[in-house]
Order: C-alpha cells, then sequence, then structure tokens
C-alpha cells in the first residue's frame, strides 16, 4: 500500500519540454520526501510525454496527467490540485526550478508547528533565456508586513508557495475565469488571507524564467491590477497609495523610451513600498 504523501507538488505544462525536466528534478531532489508530483500536460502533442514518462518509469511519486482538450493554465492547475493526496500543495511551474533543497522540509515544519497560517513561501531570482540573473525578489516575512503591502503587488511567488488544500478548497480553488495575465495567483492569496495567516522566508527558494508575458498580456496584466485593487480595498490597508501606484505602473506602460525615465519608475516604486523589495543585479551575472 502506498504511503500517503502529506505534500503535492503541482506542475501545469504548455510546449515546455525545454526545461520540464529540471523542474521536476528540482522537486524529486528536495530533502522532503513524502511527496507527490503532479504534472498537468496542457499539449496536444507528445513532446513532453516522452520526457515524464522516463522519469516516471524510476519514480512512483510522479503522477501524469494528460488533457484531452486544451484546458488553459488556471483549469489545468485546478484539475491537479484536485487529485492531490497532499495535505499541502506546492506548486512550481515548468520553466522554474528550486534552488534549495531543504525548501520543503521547511514550509512543512512551519505550517504544521503554526496551524493559524494558510500559506508560506520565499525568495525568488529570476534569469533570462541565457540564464543571467535579471533580479532577486526578498518578499516581506512577517504577516503583516505582507499584509500593509499586499494591494501594491503580488508578494507571495507563485513558485515557491505551499499553502493549505483544505483552504483551497473552501476558496473554490483558483479562479478559472482568470488566466496568468490576469494574476489568478494574486486573487486567491487576497482570499486565502482573509481566512489565515501568510509567512515568508527570507530565502532565496525559487529561480524563475523572467519576462514570460508578451505585450499584449502586460497591458492586460496592469489593467487587472487595478481592478483587484478595488475589490480588496475593504479588506487590507493602504488602498489609496497601492491604487495610484497601479495608475503609474498603466500609464508608464504606453510612454515611449521607457528606459529613460526607468530609474524615477524604480525610486517611486520604493517610496511607495518604504523599502526596496526588488533588487537588481548585473544582468552578465551568471547564475547557472
Amino acid at each position: 500500500m502506498k504511503r500517503q504523501p502529506l505534500v503535492s507538488t503541482i506542475i501545469p505544462t504548455y510546449n515546455r519540454e525545454k526545461y520540464i525536466k529540471r523542474a521536476i528534478d528540482s522537486v524529486l531532489n528536495q530533502t522532503y520526501k513524502n511527496i507527490e508530483v503532479i504534472i498537468v500536460d496542457d499539449n496536444p502533442t507528445n513532446a513532453i510525454s516522452k520526457i515524464v514518462n522516463e522519469v516516471q518509469e524510476n519514480n512512483s511519486r510522479i503522477i501524469y496527467i494528460k488533457n484531452k482538450n486544451r484546458l488553459g493554465f488556471t483549469k489545468s492547475l485546478n484539475k491537479g490540485i484536485e487529485t492531490a493526496r497532499g495535505k499541502y500543495v506546492a506548486r512550481l511551474d515548468d520553466d522554474d526550478f528550486w534552488c534549495n533543497e531543504r525548501k520543503l522540509e521547511k514550509q512543512v515544519e512551519f505550517l504544521e508547528d503554526n496551524p493559524s497560517y494558510v500559506l508560506t513561501s520565499g525568495g525568488m531570482i529570476a534569469v533570462n533565456e541565457k540564464n543571467e540573473e535579471c533580479s532577486r525578489v526578498l518578499p516581506p516575512e512577517a504577516d503583516e508586513e505582507i499584509r500593509k503591502l499586499m494591494l501594491f503587488d503580488c508578494l507571495i511567488p507563485h513558485s515557491a508557495v505551499v499553502f493549505r488544500k483544505d483552504v483551497w478548497k473552501t476558496l473554490g480553488g483558483y479562479n478559472e475565469q482568470l488566466d496568468p495575465a490576469e494574476a489568478e495567483d494574486w486573487d486567491l492569496w487576497l482570499r486565502m488571507g482573509k481566512i489565515g495567516k501568510m509567512y515568508n522566508f527570507q530565502e532565496y527558494f525559487v529561480v524563475c524564467l523572467w519576462d514570460k508575458q508578451g505585450k499584449t498580456n502586460k497591458y492586460r496584466s496592469l489593467k487587472f491590477n487595478l481592478l483587484l485593487r478595488k475589490k480588496y480595498r475593504n479588506e487590507y490597508p493602504n488602498f489609496w497609495r497601492a491604487y495610484l501606484l497601479g495608475w503609474i505602473y498603466y500609464l508608464y506602460y504606453f510612454i515611449p523610451f521607457k528606459r529613460l525615465i526607468s530609474p524615477v519608475k524604480q525610486h517611486l516604486k520604493n517610496i511607495f513600498f518604504c523599502n526596496q523589495i526588488y533588487k537588481k543585479v548585473n544582468r552578465n551575472n551568471k547564475f547557472l
């Protein structure tokens, strides 16, 4: 009889055969072993199937779900979590990977010891296609600080999060009317924050591929983020400051010669945040 996993890692995938093996390996290399890895393939071709099947042959913890018809990211994500047997759900995008082998061990221990917390995440390192490091994000640690800034930006890196499945179920899962350009993760964290506390480890847990959105998606994202802030204006503090910053981002999108005024934008961001969450690094630095 198979051991009941405590953690279910969900990896939706579509056309990422270049990266999917790296993502899976980063999960299997975790020090915490009571897990299952659920891969939801939204691609009608067999490009991903061959890679996943080869890994699956040597590891019974891999569960492979291939959608008959394309569902999209958010529906695939919910489908994977519905299948999950774990008490906790860990998220990982197919082109990202965990860079801390003790990530799950630390997060599970924290959630087991702190039942009032609904989720925990950590820091993120962004790299470009050449594996050059672009930036580092180390979000606020304590629940109180996260709440103060929650309307300013999504402070829970999606590929670093672990949350309670029962809370996800109570809330009806990710909003399937939204897609990644419309911050389906930020929307869920804002809803989860109404039920329990949140915590960010002050360590870098995940390496993410930078700038996944195209220009059309970027516009949709900025527009939706304004609506999201208005939706939760009575649930979290600092609405007007966050809403104004959102408009600055939105208008900045339409300005030509953005690089010339980029330092001004960064200065405004730091003023609004009251501390520097986003740390820029030299793009010539190779992370891998």
